[in-house]
C-alpha cells in the first residue's frame, strides 16, 4: 500500500528536481503541504502532487498554444 503523505525528498525524487526546489514550490504556496509534529516536518499528500502534476500539464500546454515555435527559414 502507497503512503498517503510523501517527504519533501520523495516529492522531489518523483518530478526529478532538487530538494530545495520541492521546499520553495511548498514555502510559496504552488504545492499544497502540511506541517506535522513537533519540529514541523512537511508532508505532502500523495493525491495533492498528481493534482500539482496535472495543473502543470494544464499550464504547459496552455503556454505552447500561445507561444507557438517558430522554425526560422533556411538561408
Amino acid at each position: 500500500m502507497e503512503s498517503r503523505f510523501l517527504l519533501l525528498s520523495d516529492v522531489a525524487a518523483e518530478l526529478n528536481v532538487s530538494d530545495s526546489q520541492v521546499y520553495h514550490m511548498v514555502r510559496s504556496g504552488e504545492l499544497p503541504a502540511i506541517k506535522i509534529g513537533g519540529r514541523g516536518q512537511w508532508r505532502v499528500e500523495r493525491v495533492q502532487l498528481e493534482a500539482y502534476i496535472e495543473r502543470k500539464y494544464t499550464e504547459t500546454a496552455e503556454w505552447v498554444a500561445g507561444n507557438p515555435l517558430i522554425e526560422r527559414e533556411s538561408e
